[in-house]
């Protein structure tokens, strides 16, 4: 696949959560004349606020974010459509003379946008309700086994909890009868804008993280999280649905059915996300270009040489 070059800067700030993503980002649009597309594949959803650490209007500074709580949470909101949509946000803000900055921590959505997905069915929404139906009765590891059968490649490839990804790659077996593996590779040239891309990386002390990490997860659930899973849930929307399944919720619809009492919800709920920075902090490790700095987003030191870092080859560019 060959890849169109653009003379266009793209930034991205990326990491594990709790990393200080958004507030570097906000830094640099500042200095860069920048706009911010989010890149979390929870915080696109609109009616979930408590548990996915979106930046308050008032701590923007001003500066347009794009791509959040826009999905509604009943919508299963892909990668491909994320990809499809930031590319043309990105051509909006390059036509107003301003910086694209992308901050988030779902690699996958950055994936999909570097390396175009192939062009995959619509979604069957009785094949999705039964997968659905089926994980709720036996478990995302259940259907990670049914795809090691469908297509072992697939599933080699990822965890047995990430159930949105395995059940979509059983789906587009069922519906296709090719395996993901093989489809995959018919994927469509990337956007010219992708050539301009420049990653920067946070990787934090690990023990500071985790501490950050519990610290969220108890004020979550301190401003009233279990309330608006309740109140999503009272309005219609699926418990197996991608937004109440995301980190910070999955164990609260638990608790609520009964199946967890509340300190575990709220312990089981800081494991699940400890554990999803350490695999963000894997994903990225494989990303290319990536240029890594050690510590948090919010510190100001960090913020100042990384500031100087990239308005200088910024500048360079454009001369």
């Amino acid at each position: 696949m060959t890849t169109s070059k653009s003379n266009n800067p793209i930034v991205a700030v990326v990491g594990p959560t709790a990393s200080g993503k958004s507030a570097l980002a906000i830094a640099l649009a500042l200095r860069l004349n920048g706009e911010i597309i989010n890149c979390d594949s929870v915080q696109v959803y609109s009616g979930i606020q408590i548990a996915t650490a979106k930046t308050p209007l008032e701590e923007r500074r001003g500066v347009p974010h794009h791509l959040l709580d826009f999905v509604p949470p009943h919508v299963n909101y892909t990668a491909g459509e994320w990809a499809r949509d930031a590319t043309r946000v990105i051509s909006d803000i390059e036509r107003r003379g301003r910086l694209a900055i992308l901050a988030g921590g779902s690699g996958f959505y950055l994936r999909a946008l570097r390396q175009p997905l192939f062009s995959s069915p619509a979604t069957n929404e009785s094949l999705r309700r039964r997968l659905n139906r089926i994980r709720s009765e036996r478990g995302p590891e259940h259907l990670h086994r049914l795809l090691k059968r469908l297509d072992p490649p697939s599933a080699a490839t990822l965890y047995p909890k990430d159930w949105p990804r395995v059940q979509r790659a059983i789906e587009v077996f069922l519906q296709t009868g090719k395996p993901l593996s093989v489809q995959k590779y018919d994927r469509v040239q990337a956007p010219p804008a992708v050539s301009g891309l420049r990653l920067i990386g946070l990787n934090p002390p690990r023990n500071e993280l985790y501490r950050r990490i519990n610290e969220r997860t108890d004020a979550h659930f301190s401003a009233g999280l279990v309330a608006e899973v309740k109140d999503l849930l009272t309005a219609g929307v699926p418990h197996d649905s991608m937004a109440l399944g995301a980190h910070g919720y999955r164990r609260v619809v638990e608790y609520l059915q009964g199946k967890r009492a509340l300190p575990s919800a709220v312990e089981q709920t800081k494991l699940d996300v400890r554990h999803y920075a350490k695999r963000q902090l894997t994903w990225f490790r494989r990303e290319m270009g990536l240029e890594w700095f050690e510590g948090f987003g919010d510190d100001d030191s960090l913020q100042h040489r990384i500031l100087n870092t990239f308005v200088k080859r910024i500048r360079e560019k454009e001369d």
